[in-house]
C-alpha cells in the first residue's frame, strides 16, 4: 500500500513540473531549411536503377557501357 501511496505521489509531482515547463519551437524559416536539407535527394537516388539483367545487357552493348552489379547474400543492412 505504502509503496502504491509512493509511486501516486510521483506520478503527480512529475505531472506538475512537466506542465510548468514551456515548450520551445523554431521558427517557421528554420523549419523550411531544415526540411529542404533532409528531403533532398542523394546522388545515388537520382540513378535510374534497372532490374532486368536482360535489358541492361541490351543497353550495355547498344551504348558501349559497362554493366554495374550490386550482389549481396545475406540481411539486406549487412547484418547477417
Amino acid at each position: 500500500m505504502r509503496t502504491t501511496l509512493l509511486g501516486v505521489a510521483g506520478a503527480l509531482l512529475a505531472l506538475t513540473s512537466a506542465a510548468g515547463q514551456e515548450t520551445k519551437t523554431a521558427p517557421a524559416k528554420d523549419f523550411a531549411t531544415i526540411h529542404a536539407q533532409l528531403c533532398k535527394k542523394e546522388k545515388w537516388e537520382t540513378v535510374s536503377w534497372k532490374t532486368d539483367f536482360r535489358e541492361v545487357h541490351a543497353a550495355s552493348l547498344t551504348e558501349g557501357k559497362p554493366i554495374f552489379i550490386w550482389a549481396m547474400d545475406g540481411q539486406t543492412l549487412g547484418c547477417t
